[in-house]
């Protein structure tokens, strides 16, 4: 019996310290939660129970403290203040609020920044920032990390085991740490002596034999001028790695620093800008999961018809939603656009809906919680005619604050309404990967060829098709495995390695099926061309050779024939030469080599490769060979129009309408609806219940 119960006690411990490793985050039965963010020390402090008393009613479940508040944590250099903070906790709670707690690190306090100027970021030109912004601090300045380092152990050693605490928020929207001071210069040098070990092996990668570059010493080399005609595009290429790897050890820095004090109920994260050219985006190995910041009306983009500004780009959401995801177990957005910004170019209103339908399209992604900028409209700073959820008289919701009010009442809705159905056979079997990896695209764009050339809108074209046929997608890196995907798309994987050649080889023998765009496997892993003929090392996987490649003059668009139709191109065509049982799907009219092969198709193993040479104009051709090539496979597809998204998760069906005219969705006969209805009028939302 002794025996028996030691067994039990051992497996149950074991079993325990599995269980406090990997920590319920957030329970199935919520399906997400909805927050605000909440700024105490912009307020009078007589406020703040009126704040979140409405905040509770409006149905949120958390808020966010403490973002940019440095300056209220430790107003003078060793003396920490946090009894304001403490009240603010203590109403939250009252209220039933949980609170993320966010590190103030993008905003130094001015005795730190007076005391050590060389904490700010030094400018290419050699001037610095200086106090008064945000992000004007260096993670590359030892000092800063020092005392950032310190701050953030007084506020963890406070909160970390403070059950009203849910989680921590490292930094606000971080990015590339470009800085060049003595200490980023310095931290520079050491990375690149750590990735190179020697100064022969840099000398090769970076080919510095071209143009007499060539160094005897680390201590040679400085932060490259990217301003600076003709500047060596490998050191530049690594200098943009290095700045990208400081911001991802800072925030792991910090993270470490939390995790001293903090018990493992509270989840680490940060929010992100979706910019697909950063790869410090989920490259802190010490957080829990990955958050971004999505805004959708703030005059750049013009989403479809006339008025789709109104309404924004319906591919901003949903590509985060398809990137963040595959990054970590679970997802979130921190911060979603509640109405009208003021800092867009064009600042205009959002149409009714508009933020009830951003809402809903975080969710149909998979997203664990959406938090929005901000409860209060700020009355000064930098933000003001930022809208939101409550106007600038402190009570009166705005009409974004009633639309999240909605929303939260809908995640009700569908907690009372569960269902444990699985997700349609035909939506599984079009799931679909894009291999995409952001260094690829810094070192496209810093050498384009072209100024027509569009790195992200030329992935888009892909992305938008796959959508349109009704496809979930996951944007996934090389280390990924391959066999859960049908399909693996690669738009201009220019970069690749003979290691990965030979992984996609395997992966089509065994059954995949790629499709390879223009522009990829011209250059090997270091960025140099082939000691080959061009690209030649990818043409036994693509079956086919390419011949060269052209680019066109933006008022000079040739054609691409394929069937009865013509597509438009411009800015980057590879002209292929098929071999063996190699199929042509389109080729090129109206040049020298019309009649050339543009599009190609080969059986391979038990799977097939499709390459396509150009970058069509308006991304029609890229959409007819995606539709063609899954017909081909007997994937079924749907065929939304653009601006319809249709998604699919914990047993519910969600369908949006960014679109300029409504959209009729077709149901199974006793379908129940929960929400919404089948005709879709623009930023409308419908839910269904599968069965």
């Amino acid at each position: 019996m002794k025996k028996i119960f030691s067994f039990l006690f051992v497996a149950g411990f074991i079993l325990n310290a599995v269980a406090q490793k990997k920590p319920v985050y957030f329970p199935e039965s919520d399906l997400t939660i909805t927050g605000a963010y909440y700024y105490p020390e912009h307020w009078d402090e007589v406020q703040w129970e009126r704040d979140f008393k409405k905040m509770s009613e409006m149905g949120f479940e958390f808020t966010h403290f403490a973002e940019f508040a440095w300056a209220q944590l430790e107003p003078e250099e060793g003396k920490y203040d946090f009894a304001w903070l403490d009240r603010a906790v203590a109403l939250a709670a009252k209220y039933k609020l949980k609170v993320i707690m966010c590190t103030s690190t993008a905003t130094p306090p001015v005795w730190l920044t007076r005391k050590h100027p060389d904490i700010l970021k030094m400018r290419e030109d050699g001037t610095l920032m200086d106090h008064g912004s945000r992000q004007h601090a260096s993670f590359s300045s030892e000092i800063y990390r020092t005392y950032s380092m310190k701050m953030i152990a007084e506020l963890a050693r406070h909160y970390g085991k403070d059950d009203r605490i849910i989680g921590w928020q490292l930094d606000n929207e971080p990015a590339s740490n470009v800085d060049y001071g003595k200490d980023a210069e310095k931290r520079f040098r050491a990375w690149l002596k750590n990735k190179y070990k020697n100064i022969d092996a840099l000398n090769k990668s970076w080919g510095t034999n071209f143009w007499s570059n060539t160094y005897t010493d680390f201590e040679q080399i400085n932060i490259p001028q990217h301003s600076q005609w003709g500047m060596n595009l490998y050191q530049r290429l690594d200098h943009s790695r290095f700045c990208d790897e400081e911001t991802a050890n800072f925030l792991d820095l910090s993270a470490k620093e939390i995790r001293k004090y903090s018990t493992p109920k509270q989840w680490i994260t940060s929010n992100y800008i979706p910019n697909y050219e950063s790869r410090y985006i989920g490259n802190s190995k010490q957080l829990d999961f990955v958050t971004y910041t999505r805004y959708m009306v703030y005059g750049e983009h013009n989403g479809t018809g006339p008025k789709g500004y109104r309404v924004g780009e319906y591919s901003r959401i949903a590509m985060a939603n398809d990137y963040f995801r595959p990054l970590s177990p679970n997802y979130g957005v921190m911060e979603l656009q509640p109405g009208q910004v003021n800092w867009g170019s064009i600042n205009s209103q959002p149409i009714p809906g508009a933020v009830r339908l951003w809402l809903w399209h975080v969710f149909a992604g998979g997203s664990k919680l959406t938090c929005t900028y901000r409860f209060r409209a700020p009355i000064y700073g930098y933000e003001q005619y930022h809208a939101g959820i409550i106007g600038t008289d402190g009570v009166t919701p705005t009409r974004g604050g009633l639309e999240f009010e909605q929303y939260i009442k809908d995640i009700k809705l569908l907690r009372k309404n569960k269902s444990k159905a699985p997700l349609p056979v035909d939506y599984l079997k079009r799931k679909t990967a894009i291999l995409y990896d952001p260094d690829n695209t810094i070192a496209i764009n810093q050498n384009k060829q072209t100024v027509v050339w569009d790195t992200e809108a030329h992935v888009l074209k892909y992305y938008k098709a796959l959508k349109g046929m009704g496809a979930p997608v996951d944007f996934i890196r090389d280390s990924t495995d391959f066999a859960q995907y049908p399909v693996i798309v690669l738009p201009a994987y220019q970069q690749m390695s003979r290691k990965l050649i030979a992984k996609l080889t395997d992966y089509v023998s065994k059954g995949g099926n790629l499709v390879l765009s223009t522009r990829t496997g011209h250059q090997d892993e270091q960025g140099h061309l082939w000691e080959a003929k061009h690209a030649e090392p990818i043409w036994p996987l693509i079956g086919a050779e390419i011949e060269f490649y052209d680019l066109l003059k933006p008022h000079a668009s040739d054609n691409v024939e394929m069937g009865t139709n013509s597509y438009a191109w411009t800015s980057w065509g590879d002209v292929l030469k098929p071999t063996g049982n190699t199929q042509t799907w389109a080729t090129y009219a109206g040049d020298f080599y019309a009649g050339k092969a543009a599009v190609t198709f080969r059986k391979a193993g038990k799977g097939s490769v499709t390459y396509v040479g150009p970058d069509s104009n308006t991304g029609e051709l890229e959409q007819a060979v995606m539709q063609k090539l899954y017909g081909q496979l007997n994937i079924p597809v749907e065929h939304y129009p653009p601006g319809v998204i249709v998604e699919y998760r914990d047993g519910f069906g969600i369908a949006l309408n960014y679109a300029d005219k409504p959209y009729e969705m077709k149901l199974p006969r006793g379908t129940e609806i929960l929400i919404g209805k089948t005709t879709l009028n623009t930023a409308d939302v419908l839910v269904w219940k599968l069965k």
